[in-house]
């Protein structure tokens, strides 16, 4: 975990051996601008959660090369001892600015952006993009399922099939963020300080005689609150019957629980829980819960309920924790600006065959513009840093690809917020992170700021991430004078 390991060889080759070419050539010294963002929503969606800074902060904190570290890198034989000397004393000084975890996404607009010594902006890249990469994209698939689930609480379960440790631990946090309610992992709950959750295996039932047995046992154990899996032999001939018996027995002695009910994991799960429903109901035991897991994602509940599946609360596993069906959230980390021998930054641009991997040159802010109407997001606007905007004035905005597209907004229509917040400043953090709950309540409130078109899943309507005339202008300039270098 961040808190307890030097992660500061968590990097790819290839920045050590450029900030050793850095240092050789005495550029070691100039300022660089490098910008994280993404290309495409995860699962064709039509944003993204933003995730993983609180782990970028302790990662950039913790950044130094210990005496092993050095050791490993001289037995390379890639490094001189003037660098590797250089190293054993190294510490960031760099300024870094990122939007807030929980916060709405988008494609192509710069969600943490380093300015820093080119060499020192060079190694932080594989570690930054790794951590964000991962939390953002768990983030995002559970607000998809979360918003799929709609009013009915979503529990992450996903624990044992993670890839590895740190995607179970880290994942649990993000799908917090995203919008559930609480994990099953118990360490996630203690490094986080985020709900608990769980029922039990079936284990548990086959190791008893009898299932009735299995369960009274259960609830003699936890009489504050008890749920039973129901499908380990036969749900509505063993299952429910012998849950309700227990029911029935603690209603009789007056210490029925405020939180109890069955778990479905296997069979039709509309079916079972339509009859389940009907079995609790007839029983009198309407406050009776029932939890479906198996195999769930955002369309499958989706699906249930439109065959009108009863379930008050879905656990969630596989499916969620490693966002089975959209592999990689495919954050990059380009260089955007560099310093000039006289002082200055230099817009710098990546020019491609694929018009969506070209980049956007310079020092850059995003401005959030809000319909003041509704307090929905009309648009997101990438300005160079220097601009401003003043709400009482009208506003033109148009599609950097196809900029004959215009929308006019009126002053006094809209509301403007910067996004980009100063996380480290010449090497000192200065920002507080909030905690892994309060994420979730600003995720909460920025998820509602979307449109209902943009939050479904098929074909949604995306949120336009628009250039400043003055970053437009910048971007032609730079692709123009490429232009007489590339074609005769």
């Amino acid at each position: 975990m961040t808190t307890k390991r030097n992660l500061t060889l968590l990097t790819d080759l290839y920045e050590l051996t450029m900030m050793q070419g850095y240092f050789k050539n005495e550029k070691r010294n100039k300022i660089a601008v490098f910008d994280v963002f993404y290309r495409k929503n995860p699962l064709d969606g039509g944003y993204a959660i933003f995730a993983g800074l609180e782990q970028v902060i302790e990662y950039v904190k913790n950044l130094h090369f210990d005496e092993d570290s050095i050791n490993y890198l001289r037995s390379l034989n890639l490094f001189g001892e003037d660098f590797l000397d250089y190293l054993a004393s190294f510490r960031f000084t760099g300024t870094i600015y990122s939007v807030p975890e929980g916060t709405v996404i988008f494609p192509s607009e710069p969600i943490v952006k380093v300015i820093a010594p080119v060499m020192q902006a060079q190694l932080v890249e594989t570690a930054i993009l790794n951590i964000i990469n991962h939390q953002s994209l768990i983030a995002t698939k559970a607000a998809r399922v979360c918003h799929a689930a709609g009013d009915k609480p979503v529990f992450e379960f996903g624990a044992r099939r993670a890839q590895g440790p740190d995607a179970s631990i880290y994942g649990a946090r993000a799908a917090i963020i995203g919008g559930c309610l609480g994990t099953s992992n118990v360490i996630s709950g203690q490094m986080f300080d985020v709900p608990l959750t769980g029922t039990n295996a079936h284990a548990w039932m086959m190791s008893f005689d009898t299932e009735l047995e299995a369960f009274e046992e259960y609830a003699r154990i936890y009489p504050k609150g008890f749920t039973f899996v129901a499908d380990t032999y036969d749900t509505l001939k063993s299952g429910v019957p012998n849950a309700i018996k227990v029911f029935q027995k603690y209603k009789d002695k007056g210490e029925l629980p405020a939180v109890y009910g069955i778990r479905l994991d296997s069979g039709d799960l509309a079916y079972l829980s339509k009859e389940v429903r009907k079995m609790f109901d007839k029983a009198g035991f309407p406050d009776a819960r029932i939890i479906v897991s198996n195999d769930l994602d955002e369309f499958l509940i989706h699906s249930l309920k439109t065959q009108g599946a009863k379930v008050d609360v879905w656990a969630v596993g596989t499916h969620l924790i490693t966002s089975k069906d959209w592999a990689s959230f495919g954050g990059v980390y380009k260089l955007a600006a560099i310093e000039n021998d006289k002082g200055e930054l230099t817009p710098k641009i990546k020019f491609s065959e694929n018009i969506e991997k070209n980049t956007n040159p310079g020092n850059k802010k995003i401005f959030r513009i809000y319909d003041n109407e509704t307090g929905k997001i009309k648009a997101d606007l990438i300005c160079l840093a220097d601009e401003t905007l003043n709400e009482s004035e009208d506003l033109l905005l148009f599609d950097p690809m196809s900029p004959w597209k215009k929308t006019c907004l009126d002053g006094g229509t809209y509301k403007v917020r910067e996004l980009l917040a100063c996380i480290f400043d010449k090497g000192n953090c200065i920002y507080n992170s909030p905690t892994t709950n309060e994420i979730k309540e600003i995720c909460k409130k920025e998820k509602a700021t979307l449109w209902d078109e943009t939050k479904r899943f098929a074909n949604p309507t995306p949120v336009w991430v628009d250039l400043s005339q003055k970053l437009f202008d910048l971007k032609m300039d730079l692709f123009n004078k490429n232009a007489k270098h590339k074609y005769h």
